[in-house]
């Protein structure tokens, strides 16, 4: 009966190591582009940078619902949004000024989500 046992699991096992693929939607070509926003920190409100840091300019982010069977526009793909072209402008940080959520419809989106901010550069603390 061990015996038994034993083979029914080691046949099991092996049945589990087949050779698996990954897919996945993501271009690999353009990885880096997907999460460049993850490598800003975003500052705003009580929340703002401390230390020395060098402005390198503002930055806007948008969000825009265009159907009304879409997702309605929010904050926070707009900062997003705001934090990806900060990336494209070699920052580390954006300093959120303002924020706006627009629910009329109008200029081709049902709702619209605005961002403003300073892209910045802040020195890394060495490890």
């Amino acid at each position: 009966m061990k015996t038994a046992t034993a083979l029914a699991v080691a046949l099991l096992m092996s049945a589990c190591a087949s050779d698996y693929q990954f897919s996945s939607n993501l271009d690999p070509k353009a990885f880096n582009e997907y999460f460049k926003a993850g490598e800003v920190t975003l500052f705003e409100g009580e929340n703002q940078p401390t230390g020395r840091y060098e402005i390198l300019g503002l930055v806007d982010g948008e969000a825009c619902q265009a159907t009304p069977q879409d997702v309605p526009a929010t904050l926070a793909d707009a900062r997003t949004d705001a934090r990806r072209k900060a990336a494209d402008k070699g920052a580390n940080g954006l300093i959120i000024k303002n924020c706006t959520l627009i629910t009329e419809a109008g200029g081709g989106c049902e709702t619209r989500s605005l961002c403003v901010g300073q892209a910045i550069r802040q020195a890394v603390p060495a490890n």
